[in-house]
């Protein structure tokens, strides 16, 4: 049964965002021609200016008359005003009350947010709008160090798939097509893209915490505190002493200033110390364990998978990882 897919841009929407997923969706109809269908739309159609300049053809908000599978909204630079539209949001809560699979690109999930769709839910968005998000949103469970999330319907919700950034897009729609059509044929776009196949909705961004860096963030002292004693407990009850804060206020002020919790930046910060020292050709795993605060390598291994999507080892030189095969 063919998928009856809209993409829904808007003035200001990044062209990659739509690019990438249409293309997996375009090869996965070469396979099977009656896998997917689609077609752009925009609130008023006409055109929509992408962030680029150009103008791309759209036909105005269809009908809601169960015609629509999926619903993807695009992201871009001009979703802050896609959120205040308040026709494509009552749009949105009525694909969705119908019953349509609703998904998002990159900041699209902003726009999911807006319309009340993701309230309660657990979510991911690009890591330069995480901070925005969870001021924005804060019913929202943002997941900032996912590259995308997909949510199962449960009553009267529908199934809601959210990715990070740009690129992230093609992962989630990689996913769907393995959901909706299997893996043989998600496997085969990904060749054709030369794209990895899978990479794990787990795996994370790598950017998010570059911006906790900063000299003028207001948790910038104690970050660089954390970063160089990694080794330390950095339990969230001794974190906001340090801040002088009560743990409550500590929690949710550093998720609103960072864009991700206490306990994901301290792991974040171990990852990367790790993932350098395996880099740099420190001989011992056990001792960068222990340095990096993890305590063993299997607690290591695990945050390894679940922020990079790979176990330390694949972090080895290629000389040394022939020679511990050897």
């Amino acid at each position: 049964m063919t998928c009856r897919i809209v993409f829904v841009v808007f003035n200001g929407f990044q062209q990659l965002d739509l690019a990438g997923p249409m293309a997996v969706f375009e090869l996965t109809r070469l396979a099977r021609p009656d896998s997917y269908s689609w077609r752009l739309a925009a609130n008023g159609g006409g055109t929509a200016l992408s962030s680029a300049g150009i103008a791309w053809p759209v036909q105005p908000l269809p009908r809601l008359r169960g015609d629509i599978d999926l619903v993807m909204v695009i992201g871009g630079d001009g979703v802050d005003a896609a959120c205040r539209d308040e026709t494509l949001i009552r749009w949105l809560q009525r694909a969705a009350r119908a019953g349509a699979r609703v998904a998002s690109i990159c900041s699209g999930s902003l726009v999911l947010a807006a319309a009340g769709l993701l309230d309660q839910r657990a979510a991911t968005t690009h890591w330069s709008r995480s901070r925005q998000f969870s001021s924005d949103f804060p019913d929202v469970r943002l997941q900032p160090d996912r590259i995308f999330v997909r949510e199962p319907a449960s009553r009267s919700r529908p199934e809601v798939w959210t990715s990070a950034g740009m690129t992230a897009g093609i992962d989630l729609c990689l996913a769907l097509v393995a959901h909706d059509c299997g893996e043989d044929l998600a496997r085969d776009a990904a060749r054709q893209l030369v794209v990895e196949r899978r990479r794990p909705g787990g795996q994370s961004q790598f950017s998010p915490l570059l911006d906790l860096q900063r000299p003028e963030g207001r948790f910038g002292g104690l970050l660089d505190h954390v970063r160089k004693h990694l080794q330390l407990d950095h339990r969230v009850d001794e974190l906001a002493a340090r801040a002088c804060m009560s743990p409550r206020h500590f929690a949710r002020s550093f998720l609103a200033e960072t864009g991700t919790t206490p306990a994901h930046a301290v792991e974040r910060l171990r990852v990367e110390a790790a993932r350098a020292a395996l880099e740099g050709g420190l001989p011992s795993v056990q001792r960068i364990a222990e340095d990096c605060g993890f305590g063993s390598t299997e607690r290591m291994r695990r945050s390894f998978q679940r922020l990079l999507g790979r176990p330390p080892a694949a972090f080895r030189k290629k000389g040394e990882r022939d020679t511990q095969a050897a």
